[in-house]
């Protein structure tokens, strides 16, 4: 099994925080990440969002169509609004190649709002989880017959935070729901990628490779601040650069015969953490981690 390798715009500008990279062209975010080694892209606010578009500029810089995140609301929407909803989204992955959705549910969510420390995110109820997953795979089983698995992303700041949060979202929805596993979520969180991995590994289909440095991340959690505080920090940076040991966990991806995306995605201020340098740094570090796990990379353009 081959794996690709691709990168979130994140690392140039960045969606929940605007102002950061503000004034970066998508343009360069393409070239830069092709020329760092990147195979595809995910989604951000400056891409175009018709398909023949967003082929097209794609295609320019010899790029993959990776995924693209979509802002879940099922604790507020019935079954067949979060259907209307995601269907744009929907066609444009499909149109563009891509297999495979980024989704969060976001309802209450905090993580875009500075002044919010984390402490204060939602959180579902126990009764309530067996409806939400109930309602959860119906979408993920219609987004299926389109040909695009939905990824699940455990995110800060949202209803599923932590490994507990995971353990009851797997518990409750069906196979139809894929995982993403993002190394850097998981760590912030108190979790451990090995453990969800070890327990959930056949429904990830969809990785982040965000390092955590714990320093910074100890810092945040005592003076409890915003996601997006912690981030302007640098609690993010790219694999390798932190200290997440990622040997293991792409060894482990390796005996789960995980064929999808690594994908880098490392909130930074790009004021401070130059684009193409930690686009480079982390493109380079997946490469001697992969080849120390055994995991067999697919190179740029296949």
């Amino acid at each position: 099994m081959t794996v690709r390798v691709g990168i979130n715009p994140l690392t140039w500008t960045n969606d929940d925080l605007p102002s950061l990279g503000a004034d970066t062209p998508l343009t360069q975010c393409l070239s830069e990440g092709r020329q760092a080694g990147f195979a595809g892209f995910e989604l951000g606010n400056k891409f175009p969002r018709q398909s023949e578009a967003l082929n097209t500029v794609l295609a320019e810089h010899d790029l993959a169509l990776i995924s693209g995140w979509f802002s879940g609301e099922l604790l507020t929407r019935s079954v067949e609004e979060e259907i209307v909803a995601i269907e744009d989204h929907l066609q444009l992955l499909k149109k563009g190649g891509s297999t495979v959705m980024v989704y969060c549910e976001v309802t209450g969510a905090i993580h875009g709002a500075q002044d919010t420390p984390l402490s204060k995110r939602p959180t579902i109820a126990p009764a309530d989880w067996a409806k939400f997953g109930e309602r959860l795979t119906q979408v993920a089983d219609y987004c299926l017959s389109q040909g695009v698995r939905l990824a699940y992303h455990h995110h800060m700041g949202t209803v599923v935070e932590t490994s507990d949060d995971i353990d009851l979202l797997m518990t409750h929805t069906g196979d139809s729901l894929g995982l993403l596993l993002d190394s850097g979520h998981i760590t912030y969180a108190g979790g451990d990628p090995m453990s969800v991995l070890a327990k959930h590994g056949v429904r990830i289909n969809h990785v982040h490779t965000k390092d955590v440095r714990l320093s910074v991340l100890q810092d945040s959690k005592n003076r409890n601040l915003s996601f997006l505080d912690s981030v302007l920090n640098g609690v993010f940076t790219v694999p390798g650069d932190g200290d997440i040991d990622y040997t293991p966990i792409f060894s482990a991806l390796n005996d789960l015969n995980y064929d999808g995306w690594l994908v880098v995605e490392a909130e930074q201020d790009p004021a401070i953490a130059h684009p193409l340098t930690y686009a480079t740094l982390g493109f380079n570090n997946i490469q001697k981690f992969a080849q120390q796990a055994g995991l067999t990379l697919a190179q740029a353009g296949v």
